[in-house]
C-alpha cells in the first residue's frame, strides 16, 4: 500500500470533486475513450490532480496514442507518480496515482514512443490544466 502525504475523508472529497471525478479519482473509475476533455488537446501548459493540484505531467511529453485517452511519455518527476499493480477485469497492468493524494489517474504501459517507451495513459477527470505563455501566446 502506497503512502501519501495528504489525508481527508470520503466526505470532503465528495464536496471538493464532481461526481464523475470523485467516481474516477477516489474510487479507481475510468472514463469512455474518447470522452475526456483533454484526450485531444494540444494547449501548452502543466496538467495538474484535480484532486490537489500536484503538477503530474507537462504538455512537452504529451502524444496522440489513438487510445482515447490523454498519454504521455514521462510525468514531470518520477516521485510525484505512484504506482501498483492492478489485477481487476482479468488483465494484470499497472495502476498509476498522484504520490501526494493517491487519487487514481490511470494506468502505465510499456508501449509508448522513445525515449523512455512508456505510455501514462490518464483520465481526463482525473486532471487539471494550466495554461503557460509560449514565446507570447497560450
Amino acid at each position: 500500500m502506497v503512502s501519501h502525504e495528504i489525508h481527508k475523508s470520503e466526505e470532503d472529497w465528495r464536496q471538493k470533486l464532481t461526481p464523475e471525478q470523485y467516481r474516477i479519482t477516489r474510487q479507481k473509475g475510468t472514463e469512455p475513450a474518447f470522452t475526456g476533455k483533454y484526450y485531444n488537446s494540444k494547449e501548452k501548459g502543466i496538467y495538474t490532480c484535480a484532486c490537489c493540484g500536484n503538477p503530474l505531467f507537462s504538455s512537452e511529453s504529451k502524444y496522440d496514442s489513438g487510445s482515447g485517452w490523454p498519454s504521455f511519455w514521462q510525468p514531470m518527476n518520477e516521485v510525484d507518480i505512484a504506482t501498483e499493480t492492478d489485477s481487476n477485469y482479468g488483465m494484470v497492468r499497472t495502476e498509476i496515482m498522484c504520490q501526494h493524494c493517491g487519487a487514481h489517474l490511470g494506468h502505465v504501459f510499456e508501449d509508448g514512443p522513445e525515449p523512455t517507451g512508456l505510455r501514462y495513459c490518464v483520465n481526463s477527470a482525473s486532471l487539471d490544466f494550466q495554461g503557460k505563455e509560449i514565446d507570447g501566446g497560450v
